[in-house]
């Protein structure tokens, strides 16, 4: 099976990589990427800002930051493994539109049982939204062989990294979830370009789904636990 990255087929995964290590050089100039105050600034995870504060915003943008460059490089090899097989299955747009919605559902979990004291960021919770993606397109593919190794690869990829995360300290183990099942209730909606997609019936109840989650993460969420 061809393994190398081909920039026609996968250059949003390639954008995304080369906008990842912009903003962490952009975070080096500003103080370091472990610096506090710089990842608060630059839009990390912070329950208490996004609450009492309203800055909504930082639910999209923790997924853009990484703390250490140990941090970074991990997750941009799982992005580039991901992304060779994923965005060509679902297609460029979709692909992002996943990828992107399920950073956001991702850190609405951890807004909803995450430390309130903490600041996080990371693509994890993009990067596990890959992974339930995969696992959506294939059990609407179980037929397909080729279909059927990627989705085991990536369901083991997605079990390790939720073993690990149970016994790693400082890990956001509620936004990993999160993006899990965001990626597999957008996979479903969004379908994808090449493979069997789900019935009418099945995207509506995927998309009430999402709604209910969407829903429930953010009431939860706007209780402030000191």
């Amino acid at each position: 099976m061809n393994q190398r990255l081909n920039l026609k087929d996968c250059y949003m995964t390639i954008a995304i990589l080369g906008g990842l290590l912009m903003i962490f050089i952009t975070e080096m100039f500003m103080g370091g990427s472990e610096n506090n105050e710089v990842l608060l600034k630059m839009g990390a995870m912070s329950n208490y800002a996004i609450v009492a504060g309203g800055q909504w915003w930082r639910l999209f943008t923790a997924q853009f930051l990484h703390i250490g460059v140990l941090h970074l490089v991990s997750n941009a090899v799982i992005i580039y493994y991901m992304g060779q097989y994923v965005e060509p299955i679902m297609g460029h747009w979709r692909f992002l539109f996943v990828y992107l919605l399920s950073g956001v559902g991702g850190n609405l979990l951890s807004l909803a049982f995450g430390s309130d004291k903490a600041i996080s960021a990371g693509a994890s919770t993009a990067i596990f939204g890959l992974f339930g993606a995969m696992v959506a397109i294939g059990l609407r593919n179980m037929s397909n062989p080729i279909i059927s190794y990627l989705v085991r690869q990536a369901f083991v990829l997605a079990l390790i990294n939720i073993v690990l995360d149970l016994f790693a300290p400082n890990i956001d183990i509620q936004g990993h979830l999160g993006g899990l099942i965001a990626g597999f209730l957008l996979a479903i909606i969004a379908g994808d370009r090449t493979m069997k997609r789900y019935s009418v019936k099945w995207r509506v109840i995927a998309f009430v789904g999402l709604v209910v989650y969407v829903v429930f993460t953010v009431r939860t969420g706007m209780v402030i636990k000191f």
